[in-house]
C-alpha cells in the first residue's frame, strides 16, 4: 500500500521525467543546421547584411539547387562581386540562413 509521501514521490518524478523530455526535443528544435556550399553570386546588399547566391544543392541544410538569398557579415564581403564563383559555409538559424564562410 502507498502511502501520501510515496505518491507524491512519484508525481514528482513524473513531472521530472516529463520536463527533462520536453527540454530534450526543444534542444534538438533550436539545434543549428550547417552545411557547405557553392554557387554563382547573383546579388550583393551590404548595407543590409544579404547576398543572393545561385547555388547547388545543400544535402545538410536540406536545400534543393536553387537561388537563396543569405544572411551575412558585411565584412566578409569586401573580396566578392556579383558574377564571382564561390564556395561558402551557412547555417540555419531559425528561419534564416546565414553565411559563416565564403572564399572565390
Amino acid at each position: 500500500m502507498q502511502t501520501p509521501e510515496m505518491r507524491m514521490k512519484k508525481s514528482i518524478a513524473t513531472v521530472m521525467l516529463g520536463l527533462a523530455a520536453a527540454v530534450a526535443v526543444t534542444s534538438v528544435a533550436y539545434a543549428q543546421e550547417t552545411g557547405r556550399g557553392s554557387g554563382e553570386v547573383r546579388r550583393i546588399q551590404p548595407e543590409q547584411g544579404k547576398i543572393a547566391i545561385k547555388q547547388g544543392a545543400i544535402s545538410d541544410l536540406k536545400l534543393p539547387a536553387m537561388t537563396l538569398s543569405y544572411k551575412i557579415d558585411a565584412a566578409l564581403l569586401k573580396d566578392i562581386k556579383p558574377g564571382d564563383s564561390v564556395s561558402f559555409t551557412a547555417e540555419r538559424v531559425g528561419k534564416d540562413y546565414v553565411i559563416k564562410e565564403i572564399s572565390n
